[in-house]
């Protein structure tokens, strides 16, 4: 026997770990072991990746990604898709930031006044596109993909109209330093917005009857109907919420830029999608869990924050962040057959 021979223990050992390693990858899908390796790779690039300024840096620019993505989630688990997230974000930004400077001539000693009627004619317009969108899934049968791709041109349409491709500036001062660089216990207003997002957005999944009905119908549909679930209602509920929490990471970005763009959200749906599936959100419907999709948001970020530390180029960063998300993907495809029992 030679000195490279293993023996039974070490054969054993490895084979308990790789069925650990298995058992990871079937409950949490592909998430950790992207985490890792970026987490690896990205300190190795870079001696600032990896300090607690940075991961809390990291945090705080992941929550608008954080917001969209749970609602992108909601539209997955009902085995479609919401490609219009981006347009919505936009709208928001645009439709807010003109009520606002309207009414500050209408109200100029109310400013709250003008800041809270203007966040509400941005929730208001997205409403609108959420429920057009659902609509179109749930009682004409058209296609989510379709859909969505439809509404998102005529959206980003209406915000270039409106605005004529010019930012939107003369909103209020309190708006910006309140929710873009407002802090409350010393926690930036932002974060605390995400904090309560995620919760709000657990109890309804998790505890709530709507949440359970949502994974139904995403789970077998002509079972949800046999059990006699409402699917059109819950199709409708789920789209409007996806365009809502795209709606308030509209507001939050807008304050931030103290401006309303037509161009915000420009890539967010590709992200967004990425970061659900990265979390083990099943393209198929059915399977998707809150906590997860916000550490998909942070991964992408993370992705990103260390790209730019690393120097990599925005082009070739869109190039890798598709790449991931095609592995994603295909890691989502094997990890379905293992839970089929079929590898």
């Amino acid at each position: 026997m030679t000195d490279n021979a293993t023996t039974p223990q070490e054969t054993a050992g490895r084979r308990t770990a790789l069925q650990g390693l298995r058992a990871i990858f079937i409950k949490l899908g592909v998430l950790p072991f992207f985490l890792a390796g970026a987490l690896v790779i990205f300190t190795i690039l870079s001696d600032r990746f990896l300090t607690f300024d940075n991961m809390t840096n990291v945090f705080r620019q992941s929550v608008y990604l954080t917001l969209v993505s749970m609602g992108q989630m909601l539209a997955l688990i009902t085995g479609g898709f919401d490609l219009s997230v981006g347009a919505v974000v936009a709208l928001t930004s645009v439709v807010s930031a003109l009520a606002m400077v309207a009414l500050v001539g209408i109200f100029p000693d109310a400013v709250w006044l003008v800041i809270i009627l203007g966040m509400l004619a941005g929730l208001g317009a997205s409403l609108l596109v959420g429920l057009v969108n659902g609509a179109g899934v749930a009682f004409f049968g058209v296609s989510p993909f379709i859909m969505t791709l439809g509404v998102s041109s005529v959206v980003a349409g209406i915000s270039l109209f409106l605005t004529g491709g010019v930012p939107v500036s003369g909103m209020p001062y309190a708006f910006a330093d309140a929710f873009g660089f407002g802090r409350l216990w010393d926690i930036p207003v932002p974060v605390i917005v995400a904090l309560v997002a995620i919760l709000a957005m657990w109890v309804f999944m998790e505890r709530m009857r709507t949440g359970a009905h949502i994974y139904a119908v995403g789970g077998n549909i002509k079972a949800a109907v046999l059990s006699a679930i409402d699917t059109k209602r819950t199709l409708i509920i789920a789209y409007v919420l996806c365009a809502l929490a795209a709606s308030v990471a509209g507001l939050l970005l807008t304050a931030r830029v103290e401006s309303g763009e037509a161009n915000l959200g420009g890539s967010i749906a590709l992200e967004s999608i990425a970061a659900c599936v990265i979390a083990g959100v099943s393209l198929r419907g059915g399977i998707g869990r809150v906590i997860n999709v916000v550490l998909g948001a942070y991964f992408i970020t993370l992705a990103q924050n260390g790209m730019n530390l690393a120097q990599i180029s925005s082009y070739m960063q869109m190039v890798l962040l598709g790449g991931l998300l095609i592995l994603a993907v295909i890691f989502d495809q094997l990890r379905y057959r293992m839970m089929m029992g079929r590898a």
